[in-house]
Formats: structure tokens, C-alpha cells, sequence
């Protein structure tokens, strides 16, 4: 990968944060009936390049103290850095891959070789406690506890929210809770040692893999396999999941494929987890002296992440913050989108990235028809979101797009699917009827 497309990424992420801090979110009230909440930190650094030369640090004073605390910058003075802006700054995203609890391995990849292996990636976070003082300390609170990374450390700063977003079950028929995405930065060219939890890697992902070309490398787009019974017939059933998996088949996420050979970061070891906890549960820096021992953590190199559903959709809302302002309003950044996305999803604009990019698709050509013939209401809804973006330059803070937005299009899958059941249905009973006709009357 050239020098040039990392060093125009940084620009464009300047001007996203600038925008996420600037706009205030659009926050979504929990209801009475289900008040359980959940917040993620999405932490971006700059990573420079390798032999870049950085000056002497600070000296100590004459009394032989440490060396004065230096402040640090803001949003603006950190853009103007020149390790920030050197050729070759490479803007990075930072995704967890977490074993599944019962240690297992992720299914094979459709079409890959024999060695090949898929996960899944997430961002850090969790469910908001008793005790917590918002969503913000949440996030802040799960990443220490899940991969010993201290936010509140003068090396982070956080930049603002997302808008909200809702968890629902299955065709969202009802709501199990509000995600609350934070945005942090990093402000040294050094990331501070981690202590991941067992089974959990760091993957520091280049935002060029995930940017539309030219700006970035382009996504490559690929899709998740989910078998639609799971989801739609009762756990205990068998019967009820066979017949389900006949009639509808299966469902296909849309995912961006990211190699995981290439982002792994150092651990620390024992000695040095046990110093740095002590520290920041004290409330105390961690001294300028101190040295930091590292020990290498083995990295699978034959196994391909993927991103999809609600960090796919939460990635997109950050990346739609840098597109240039032609693309913000309907210009050639359709890359943003699935190759089959414009097809298959009734000509999304890409106004709503996310909101076209998390949809499935079912396996059967007939079920997507109906979806489409059901999804009026839903399209209404992405030309809502398109009008107020061509209106404004932002959305409507006012309304939920993306929930209005998944609860049109699950309306109008639930629709399709009772449809597509009846008229299978139908014709199976008159295939056996016309069986009958075949066996005794003639």
C-alpha cells in the first residue's frame, strides 16, 4: 500500500471527529418496560510511520525532578502534529476478536481453503451496572476490565457519541436494549500496554481497508451465513426449525473481510499487569521511569475476521462522518455500500450506509421479492433520511432513522415471510392433492 492514500485518510478523519464533536447525538430514551442499557468505546490512533524520528523528550528540571507534565493537545493541535501529518501516518480502528464461550472455533469459510478459518470482531464495551454515572463511564469502565486499556489516562481523549442505537430480538418484534457508541482517541504515537481477558486479541486495523477507493484500499465485502430457523422457529423445536429451514432457507449478513495476520498488538507480562492495575486503581500515574515488559502473543495467521451487524453498522456511521461533502450528498462514494446492495436492497442511497449495510438477505429469490413489495414504509424512510441530509448537511436529530429504518424493514420481512409460508403451503397441498388425483382416479 502506497504512502499517499494513509496520509489523505488523515485529513478526513480530522474532519469526522470535528463533526462527531460537534454534533450532539441523537439519544434514545429507555422505556419503562426494558431500561437495560449497553455502551462501546470506538478508539482510533495514528500509527507513524516506522522511521519516523521523534525529538529528545523533555529533560529534568534543575532541582532533579521529572521533567514537567506536558499538557495535552486538543483535537486541533493534535491534526497538527508532525508525527500526525508525516507521509506514511497510517490512521487505525481498533476491533476485538473474542472466543465464543465454549472455546470453539468459528465455522469455515463458504468457498475458502482448507485451512482457513473465520471470527468475528467486535468493539470493547458492555452492559451498563449499577453504579455506573452514564453511558460514557460504561464504556470507559469494560474496556479496562476487558483488555486493561485506561481511557481516563492523559493519553486519551474522548471525542463524543454516536447516535444510539437498538438492540432487538430476532425481526425486531421486541426490545432488549440501548447501545450507546463513544468515540476515544489516542494522543500518543505509542499505544499503553494492554491486559486483554483470556480468549480476547487487540487488532489494530488500518481505516484505508475499511475507506471506499480512491481515498482508501475499498472493503472487501463478503457476508455471514445464518441459519434462519435459529432465529425465527422456537429453540426446543425440532420439527419447527426443519420446517422453517425448508420454507425460508437462510439469511446472509453483509461483513467486511479483515486479515488478521497483520494487527495484532504486545501484552504485557505478569509482573508489569500487576504494577499497572496497582497504579490505576490507586489513582496514580504510572511513573515516567518505569519500564514496561512486554511478552509476544501468538496471532492465528489463518484465520479471516469479519466485520458485520451492529459493529458493521456503528463502523459505517463513523466512516459516513468522513466522506467528503460531494459524497454526503449523494456523490460516487457508493462503495460505502455492498456490490449487490443497490440491487438488493431497493437502490439504498448512500446517504444511510449503515442503515443498507447491516439488512440481511434471505436465500430464497421469492422471500426478497415480497420484501420488496412489503417494503414501502421502509423506503419512505431512507428518502426521510436522504431528504434531511441534502436539507441540512446532517440528519434530523429529531427523528430515529436507523430505528425507523429496522423496524419498516423487519415490518416488511415479517410480511414476506408469512406470505411466502402461505403460498408454499398452497402449493403444497395442491401437489398432494393432485398426487391423490393421480393415484385413485385413474
Amino acid at each position: 500500500m502506497s504512502d499517499e492514500k494513509p496520509s489523505s485518510i488523515v485529513p478526513l478523519l480530522s474532519l469526522a471527529l470535528h463533526r462527531i464533536r460537534s454534533t450532539p447525538p441523537r439519544i434514545i430514551a429507555s422505556p419503562a418496560t426494558q431500561p437495560r442499557r449497553a455502551a462501546v468505546a470506538i478508539i482510533l490512533r495514528v500509527a507513524p510511520p516506522p522511521n519516523h524520528v521523534f525529538p529528545a523528550p523533555p529533560q529534568p528540571s534543575a532541582e532533579g525532578g521529572s521533567p514537567a507534565n506536558v499538557p495535552a493537545p486538543s483535537l486541533t493541535e493534535f491534526f497538527q502534529l508532525d508525527w500526525v501529518n508525516a507521509p506514511g501516518a497510517r490512521p487505525e480502528i481498533l476491533f476485538l476478536r473474542r472466543d465464543r464461550p465454549d472455546g470453539t472455533e468459528g465455522g469455515r469459510m463458504s468457498g475458502s481453503g482448507p485451512t482457513t478459518r473465520e471470527t468475528h470482531v467486535a468493539f470493547p464495551g458492555g452492559k451498563t451496572e449499577e453504579g455506573d454515572e452514564g453511558g460514557l463511564y460504561t464504556a470507559m469502565r469494560q474496556t479496562w476490565e476487558e483488555i486493561g486499556l485506561d481511557l481516563a489516562e492523559s493519553s486519551y481523549t474522548p471525542i463524543g457519541q454516536l447516535d444510539d442505537r437498538e438492540i432487538t430480538t430476532s425481526l425486531g418484534k421486541r426490545l432488549l436494549m440501548i447501545l450507546s457508541p463513544f468515540v476515544f482517541l489516542q494522543l500518543t504515537p505509542q499505544t499503553t500496554p494492554v491486559d486483554p481477558s483470556p480468549g480476547t486479541t487487540l487488532h489494530w486495523v488500518p481505516l484505508s481497508t475499511l475507506l471506499p477507493k480512491p481515498v482508501g484500499d475499498g472493503p472487501r465485502w463478503s457476508s455471514v451465513s445464518v441459519d434462519a430457523s435459529s432465529r425465527l422457529a422456537p429453540r426446543h423445536s425440532t420439527i419447527m426449525r426443519v420446517l422453517v429451514r425448508l420454507l425460508v432457507g437462510g439469511m446472509k449478513f453483509p461483513a467486511i473481510l479483515i486479515p488478521a495476520s497483520f494487527y495484532a498488538d504486545p501484552t504485557l507480562d505478569e509482573k508489569s499487569i500487576d504494577e499497572k492495575r496497582a497504579h490505576v486503581e490507586s489513582a496514580g500515574p504510572l511513573p515516567r521511569e518505569h519500564s514496561l515488559q512486554f511478552r509476544p502473543r501468538r496471532v492465528r495467521t489463518d484465520e479471516t475476521l469479519k466485520l458485520w451487524g451492529l459493529s458493521l453498522g456503528m463502523t459505517l456511521d463513523l466512516l459516513a462522518h468522513m466522506a467528503p461533502p460531494d459524497a454526503r450528498r449523494g456523490g460516487s462514494s457508493a462503495t460505502f455500500l455492498p456490490p449487490d446492495a443497490e440491487t438488493e436492497l431497493m437502490r439504498v442511497p448512500v446517504m444511510a450506509p449503515s442503515l443498507a449495510s447491516v439488512f440481511p438477505r434471505f436465500g430464497y429469490p421469492d422471500v426478497n421479492f415480497w420484501i420488496w413489495v412489503f417494503g414501502k414504509r421502509y423506503r419512505a424512510v431512507i428518502r426521510g433520511w436522504e431528504s434531511s441530509v441534502r436539507a441540512g448537511g446532517t440528519n434530523d436529530r429529531r427523528i430515529n432513522w436507523t430505528g425507523s429504518a429496522l423496524t419498516t424493514f423487519y415490518a416488511a420481512v415479517r410480511k414476506a415471510l408469512v406470505v411466502v409460508i402461505v403460498v408454499r403451503a398452497i402449493f403444497v397441498l395442491m401437489g398432494l392433492l393432485f398426487g391423490g388425483w393421480l393415484v385413485f382416479m385413474r
